[in-house]
């Protein structure tokens, strides 16, 4: 995410996230890194989402979080 935020510099970015949310120390680093980059992060919730996967996607950009209709939180 970095390295995309430095290579264009006015493109926002996507993060699709699946996520059974079971290591708690890596996803909050890609939080902290949403947080870091100065590109709005746009978050698509697809599939399954549990624990620190719902972190995640409160973790974009406020009106820019997506959810599928079949995707499942919990």
């Amino acid at each position: 995410m970095v390295y995309l935020s430095i290579e264009n510099d006015t493109k926002d970015l996507y993060l699709f996230i699946n996520s059974l949310g079971i290591w708690v120390i890596p996803r909050v680093a890609i939080y902290d890194i949403m947080q870091f980059v100065q590109r709005d992060a746009h978050t698509i919730y697809m599939g399954l989402a549990t624990s620190m996967g719902s972190f995640l996607l409160a973790g974009g950009s406020i009106a820019k979080r997506l959810a599928f209709p079949y995707a499942q939180c919990q």
